[in-house]
């Protein structure tokens, strides 16, 4: 059963990363080309690429922040009706009796909040832990010295392991079964 879990995680992280950094990156891309292209389209030296660059690199951050939450909710969809190691993750309608076997983005809805919440929940608490491993054993004195969205999202990867093994618990319309 572990063996399931951690190559579903993989699946999901794998997807997540593609997905969000994919689509962070072409945003960013599309905003730096508009602030190019509105600033005149001086030619390219290398101050101007420095400085094209640095406004990419500005703006993936931030829209990675975004694109991180939209990739979460489409690559929930990924992880039901795949039979890993054995196993699958089935999803059943509102009522519990039907098997869904085309999962679609209406029927996730539900179970992605209690699967963001719970996922909020670990994320948090590997915060508590790592604060306190920080202010014991490093020299940072606060939380904003080190913490970026790129720790976010390793926090996040981390969590989503775990999250996948307390999921069936938390939702009744998921359950795990030999395929």
């Amino acid at each position: 059963m572990s063996k399931f879990y951690f190559f579903l995680w993989i699946r999901w992280s794998i997807r997540l990363t593609l997905c969000s950094t994919i689509f962070a990156s072409i945003i960013s891309f599309l905003i730096t080309i508009s602030i190019y292209t509105s600033q005149g389209m001086a030619n390219l030296s290398s101050e101007v690429t420095d400085a094209i660059i640095n406004v990419f690199l500005f703006w993936f951050p931030v829209v990675w922040s975004f694109t991180l939450l939209l990739a979460l909710f489409r690559a929930l969809k990924y992880i039901f009706n795949v039979c890993i190691s054995g196993y699958m993750i089935n999803l059943y309608s509102c009522d519990g009796k039907e098997l869904l076997q085309d999962v679609g983005y209406g029927d996730i809805v539900k179970v992605w909040r209690k699967w963001f919440m719970l996922i909020i929940w670990l994320v948090g608490s590997l915060m508590i832990l790592s604060i306190v491993f920080t202010y014991i054993f490093t020299s940072y004195s606060g939380v904003f010295e080190w913490f970026n969205i790129y720790w976010l999202f390793a926090f996040l990867l981390v969590s989503g392991y775990f999250s996948f093994m307390f999921m069936t618990a938390r939702c009744k319309r998921i359950k795990v079964v030999k395929c």
